[in-house]
């Protein structure tokens, strides 16, 4: 058994080439690289992640605040504590806080590193509409 205090995370600031604001993640999984990918991820109100996708999908498990889902389809939902989202495999989307709240979430992923397009999501994809 392994057992790592809360205090002992290694939290770091998310690379800015990857994400738009205010994020930290913290790694909570210890495994070969296409195993399991638990990540506590921290972002500040209207923070974000970039468009990207994962090969084999991605869990997200709201732990506070409120956020945003989007796909490449336009189909976009608003998060929140408890909230599950499920993302298929190689699935293009983004993800983040609203923007009068800060959103935690567990992300879990497997099958290798994420796979990051060369864009940022823009104001207005981030500013759009709701389902």
């Amino acid at each position: 058994m392994e057992h790592t205090p809360s205090d002992q995370i290694d939290r770091v600031k998310a690379p800015e080439e990857n994400f738009t604001g205010d994020v930290e993640f913290g790694p909570l999984s210890n495994v070969e690289p296409d195993g399991l990918n638990a990540l506590e991820v921290h972002f500040q109100p209207g923070a974000r992640t970039d468009w990207h996708r994962h090969p084999n999908g991605q869990v997200l498990y709201v732990l506070a605040g409120e956020g945003l889902v989007q796909n490449a389809a336009g189909e976009r939902v608003e998060i929140a504590t408890g909230d599950v989202v499920y993302a298929s495999p190689d699935e293009l989307h983004w993800h983040g806080a609203s923007a009068h709240s800060h959103m935690s979430h567990l992300s879990l992923t497997t099958g290798g590193a994420t796979q990051w397009e060369p864009r940022k999501v823009t104001d207005e994809e981030y500013d759009g509409p709701t389902s």
